[in-house]
Parts: structure tokens; sequence; C-alpha cells
């Protein structure tokens, strides 16, 4: 008679714990890295036949070449574990890098995976699952992945880079804001503080995963058919911070109708309980100068600087299906109020 031992299982791997931030968390600070970039502009390749249409003036959510008649979108995009599910993470970081494609007006078409992986410490069926979430997303949006690039990092982070097509006369920019402009936000707020309790918990929250997996593309698509011309998307640097670029930009202010912007199921129930990250801390700290807040409380605050992964498209005219959240008007004292 012989005797079989049982099979070993193992825990799952919790890849949020290998990370010091998640998402679009762990971006540098916007006041840091405008610092960073300053004096950065402006020069122009010698001999180049490509002009900019847009570049880093504004912080806009990628660059823009124009070639023979056709406005050439760029952009690259990548952080650290966000969800510990490695199918997810890699579905919720490409969404993310395609969505600054999508807040241009433009259409992806190819992309490139970037990865860093410790090799010695996670297995790399894990990375697979990571490119697989990857793939499977691009191919939902019709583009291409074309390989990419991998390095040994402490650390694992994924993303992509990726170029897209637009029509130049019909480009969604960050300084095309105009007083009068109603704003539509099209994805709800909250997933930074979900993501957060996720990281500390391990509890899962689905709409969460739903929300930052889903492409921007009808989102897109509705604002260029509504006669949009300004938008951008909402990520790292929270509602609020893209707020405040886009119209800064604009050179406009922005009233936001704090009763009519969207939250996710247990958003504020994640503040109260304290699963704020720094980055929507640092978030809230770059804004308020620029912000009256009005009577909004300190949970709401934080809710609307919340660093969002993958977040909606902020659209400066009516979308259908998204709700109407503030309008753009002449610019005052602050380039924020909140109401």
């Amino acid at each position: 008679m012989t005797s079989t031992s049982p099979p070993i299982r193992r825990a799952p791997v919790r890849l949020t714990q290998y990370a010091h931030g998640g998402g679009c968390a762990c971006k540098i600070p916007p006041g840091e890295l405008e610092e960073v970039v300053a004096g950065l502009t402006g020069q122009a390749p010698a001999g180049g036949d490509t002009p900019l249409l847009v570049g880093i003036a504004t912080g806009d959510d990628a660059a823009v070449v124009t070639h023979r008649g056709t406005a050439v979108v760029c952009t690259a995009d990548f952080f650290t574990p966000v969800v510990d599910d490695p199918y997810d993470w890699g579905r919720v970081a490409a969404a993310n890098a395609l969505s600054d494609v999508y807040a241009m007006g433009g259409r992806p078409v190819l992309a490139v995976n970037l990865l860093a992986w410790p090799r010695d410490r996670l297995p790399f069926e894990l990375a697979r699952e990571v490119l697989r979430g990857g793939l499977a997303v691009a191919t939902e949006a019709g583009c291409h992945v074309g390989g990419g690039h991998s390095v040994d990092d402490p650390e694992p982070k994924y993303g992509m880079a990726v170029t897209g097509l637009a029509d130049p006369a019909r480009l969604l920019r960050n300084d095309a804001g105009r007083p009068g402009m109603p704003l539509s936000l099209t994805k709800p707020l909250g997933v930074g503080v979900l993501n957060n309790r996720h990281k500390a918990t391990g509890e899962r929250f689905e709409q969460a995963v739903v929300t930052m997996t889903a492409l921007n593309r009808e989102a897109s698509e509705a604002a260029l058919a509504a006669g949009a011309t300004c938008a951008t998307d909402v990520t790292g640097f929270g509602f609020l911070g893209h707020l405040h670029k886009l119209a800064r930009a604009s050179a406009v202010t922005a009233v936001v109708d704090t009763a009519a912007v969207p939250y996710l199921e247990g958003a504020h129930e994640a503040v109260r309980d304290g699963y704020v990250s720094g980055g929507t801390r640092r978030n809230l700290q770059w804004v308020a100068p620029h912000t009256d807040f009005g009577a909004a409380d300190g949970d709401t605050r934080l809710l609307l600087a919340d660093a969002q992964t993958s977040g909606g498209l902020l659209v400066a005219g009516e979308v259908p299906g998204a709700p109407v959240v503030g309008e753009l008007v002449p610019r005052g004292s602050h380039s924020l109020v909140l109401r």
C-alpha cells in the first residue's frame, strides 16, 4: 500500500503588497512634476516636418503631432498593482493607458507593453497573466499590441505606450474650454479609496474593477458627436486636479455642483473609515490655494481629490447618459468653485 502526500497549496499572491502605492495614486505629485518639467517646452527638432499640436505646455493627456493631414497621438502610462488579481491589473492598466488617446478624441491603433518585474520574488506566470489582461483590453479596443520592453525591478509595474490617430480638426484638448460650457463626467468617482481599502484588507470591490476596466471609447465618440472640443480624463490627480488643469489651461473658472457628482457604492464609507491614499491628500493640498470650497466638508473634498485609476472623461459639453456636474464661467479669483 502506497501513500501519497497531499498537494501543496500555496496562498494566493497579493500583488498590492509588493507595491508602495497603488495605481495612479503612486504618480509624482502634480506640483513637484511641474517644477521638474518647467522650461522643457518649445524645443523643436532640427529639420522636423511633423508640427507639434499638443505638447507638455498645458499638461494635456497625450502628445499630438500632425503627419500628412492626420493627427498622431502618443502617450505612455504604467503603475504599480492596483488590485491583487494579475489579470485584472493588466486590464486596468491597459484601459488606463488607452484612455489618454480617447481623452484627446483619438482612436488607439498600436500599443507596446511596459513591464517591470521582481523576477526573484514573483513567478513569471503572474507576469503572463498581467500581459494577458492587457492584451484582452487592447484587443477589445481594436488596438494592436506589438511587443514591448521589460526590466528586472524590485517592484512590479505594468502599463503601455500607445499610439493613436485622430482628426486634427476634431481634437479634444484641455485648453479649449470656454465660459458657458457645461461639464459632464462619464464615470463615477471613488475607485481610489476603494482600491486603498482593497490593499489594506484584501476585500474585493467588483464595482471598482468594472469601472476601471471599462474603455472610454464610447464616451470619447459621444463627446465628438456632440461637438465637444475640450476634455480630459480623470486619473491620478483626481477630479479636482484635472479640472484645475483644464480651467487653468482654458483661462476660465470651473464651478462644480457637488451634489451632482456620482460616486461608486462604498466610496463614502471608505473615506469615512480612513482609506485615503497619500496621493489623494497631496492632490487636495495642490488644488487648495486655487479652490473656493464653499460649504464642502472634509470627506467631500477628499473624494473630489481622490486619485483615480482609469477614471472617466471630464468633458466641457453635454454627453448623452453622463451627468452634468458643473459649468465653465469667466475667469475669477479661483480656478475652482464648489457649490
